[in-house]
């Protein structure tokens, strides 16, 4: 499959692709690791006349504590995000998710800030870093915006991102106290596969009460999904086996999937009570480890 003819461009800062990106109107993309935007040009799902490589724009990339959370620079790679302990600490969910996306040569290759700018439904990390309250941080070579990260997949392959502007890091806050999140998935095979569902689960607990909950969806929606009506189950909730089945239920109905060749709307229905079941379960267990310990989630 042939890519086509395009412009190479290699801006060295921020202002700079961004201009370029406004410059060159809707026929420039940027590349980062080039593990979804060179399949896409091969199949021609994304036509481009320029690519605007970030690949030397520094501020893109590390994992550093910011206001007692911590920030990921877009250009993070997956394998990078994994294993760093700063994520383990603060959002082990999003450890867990950058760990599952794809092999190791996928994961040192592919960016975080790919995984979201691409909007593909089933992207990981998008739904894990709803789990810990993230921010997609966003600028257009001047000045800075946030995003809730619910909200920045608006449909398939398209973000909130405006033209000229670059996700720089993705803001995950502080680690709320007695707090644990989970990751769970569910593909046709072991390795290599894409999701038919992901559930990631954030709570926040004081002894058995539900204090705080969070619980997102992946790759049964067109975007991923806030699961209000589990969410309305667990707060203020007693953590029993019985209220987690509950909000495993309610998980279910707040799902938007289709039938396709990975499963049907029934299956996938069942799937993201499975999950979320398991993911609340481990979120409670993290939890209470970390209140024990005085640590973070592990």
């Amino acid at each position: 499959m042939h890519i086509g003819d395009f412009a190479f461009h290699r801006p060295t800062t921020l202002a700079q692709a961004c201009s370029l990106s406004r410059e060159l109107g809707e026929g420039a993309l940027f590349l980062a690791g080039g593990t979804d935007v060179v399949p896409d040009l091969k199949r021609r799902l994304r036509p481009a006349t320029d690519l605007i490589s970030l690949a030397q724009i520094e501020e893109l990339r590390g994992i550093r504590e910011v206001d007692g959370g911590i920030e990921i620079g877009a250009l993070t790679t997956h394998a990078e995000v994994a294993v760093h302990p700063l994520v383990r600490t603060h959002l082990a969910a999003l450890s867990d998710a950058a760990s599952s996306i794809g092999g190791h040569q996928v994961r040192s290759q592919a960016t975080i800030g790919g995984n979201w700018c691409g909007g593909v439904p089933c992207a990981d990390t998008p739904p894990a870093s709803i789990a810990g309250g993230a921010v997609a941080v966003v600028t257009n070579g001047e000045g800075e915006r946030e995003i809730d990260a619910a909200a920045f997949i608006t449909a398939p392959r398209v973000t909130a991102l405006n033209t000229g502007e670059i996700l720089r890091c993705i803001r995950i806050p502080a680690r709320p106290a007695h707090s644990g999140t989970s990751f769970q998935r569910f593909t046709l095979r072991k390795g290599l596969a894409l999701a038919v569902a992901s559930v990631a689960v954030g709570l926040e607990v004081e002894g058995d009460r539900i204090n705080g909950a969070r619980v997102a969806l992946g790759a049964v929606g067109p975007t991923p999904i806030v699961a209000k009506a589990s969410i309305g189950v667990l707060e203020k909730a007693t953590a029993t086996d019985e209220v987690f089945e509950e909000a495993a239920r309610a998980a279910a109905t707040d799902a938007q999937p289709i039938t396709d060749l990975r499963g049907s709307v029934d299956y996938r229905r069942e799937i993201v009570t499975v999950l979320t079941r398991r993911a609340l379960r481990q979120a409670l267990g993290r939890a209470r480890e970390g209140a024990m310990t005085g640590g973070g989630e592990r």
